[in-house]
Order: C-alpha cells, then structure tokens, then sequence
C-alpha cells in the first residue's frame, strides 16, 4: 500500500498543518504494515506555474501517476489570503489532468481518480467554520472538496485547525483537538 504525504505550508517547522500530516501519517503507518511512505515539501521543492508548455504534457507527468498510485494522499494545507497555497495549488494542476483523473462524457464530468483515501489537514489563522461570521470567506476546505471530488475521490476526510492567529491558547487547543482526531483516524481505505 503507498501512501503520499504533501506539506504545503511556508511556515517551516512553526507550521500547524505540518503537525497534523505528521500525526496523521504516523497513525496510519502504525496501522498498516509495510506502508511504502513517499513524502514531497512542496514549498522547499515548489512547482513551477503552468505554461501552455508543461500544460500539453501533463497527461504524461510524474506527479499525476504518483497520485494515481497512491491508495492514500495525506496533505498539509495553510489557509493564505482566504484559500490554499499556490505550492499546492500549482500540484492540484498537475493531477487535475483530463484523461488521467476526470473526462468527459455525454452526462457531462466523470471523475476517474476514485478508490483512494485523501485525508486533508488545514490550518485557519481565523474561524471560518459553519457558522461563522468569516464563513462566506473560506476558499481553501471548498476548493480543494470540489476539486477531489470532480475527479472522483469519494473518501474525503478534513481535519481542521482553526483560530490558529487568536492567541497562543487558542492556537494550542487548536493544534491539539486536530492531533486528538488525527490520532483515531480509522485504519481502513475504502474502495469505491
């Protein structure tokens, strides 16, 4: 079983969401033995924005065969300027390939990629949770749901932390309720 663990985050090892992939990843390899582990910094090793280039050639790319094989995708994300990092987001082009992971049909999309677990740790400065007032201004937790699932994912889990920039105690149980559901993450990976 292979497993790829993304970290997005610019924020080193002061980072939220690179403490809950860790957690995450370790739960899951302590359940599942001979776990092959592949993890990738996409802020130490970013990828570069598309260009009409490297577009025409990404059916062909490595990153999306390395999602397609992998049964389990964990990935780190901050919450910059209302949405996602453009590291992961620059990923997302990658794997979001037509003919690899979605295609089209007379019903309109289908997604190809299903059968693999993603398991998303996001890390909020502010509450933008259901509820909210700042709720209409969560662009990250929506985009990368739509996202998945426009290419068929179907076994979905976010963890959050949020309220990350209201104080250090804020911050702290923040951290901590994330690392508490990441350590009773159920071992099983559904296929669809």
């Amino acid at each position: 079983m292979k497993l790829l663990h993304l970290d997005s985050s610019i924020t080193g090892d002061n980072s939220a969401s690179r403490a809950i992939t860790a957690a995450i990843v370790e739960r899951l390899s302590d359940t599942h033995q001979g776990l092959e582990i592949t993890h990738r910094d996409l802020a130490a090793e970013p990828l570069p924005h598309l260009t009409m280039e490297t577009c025409l050639a990404l059916e062909n790319g490595e990153d999306v065969q390395q999602f397609l094989d992998a049964d389990i995708v964990v990935i780190g994300a901050g919450f910059y300027n209302f949405t996602i990092p453009s590291q992961l987001k620059a990923w997302i082009d990658r794997i979001a390939v037509r003919g690899k992971t979605f295609s089209y049909g007379e019903n309109g999309p289908k997604g190809l990629a299903g059968g693999k677990r993603v398991i998303i740790a996001l890390a909020r400065g502010n509450v933008y949770g259901e509820g909210s007032p700042f709720s209409a201004y969560e662009h990250a937790e929506t985009l990368l749901r739509s996202i998945f699932g426009f290419i068929g994912v179907t076994d979905l889990e976010v963890i959050i932390a949020e309220g990350l920039g209201r104080g250090e105690d804020a911050r702290k149980a923040a951290i901590e309720g994330a690392l508490q559901q990441a350590s009773r993450l159920e071992a099983a990976v559904a296929i669809v």
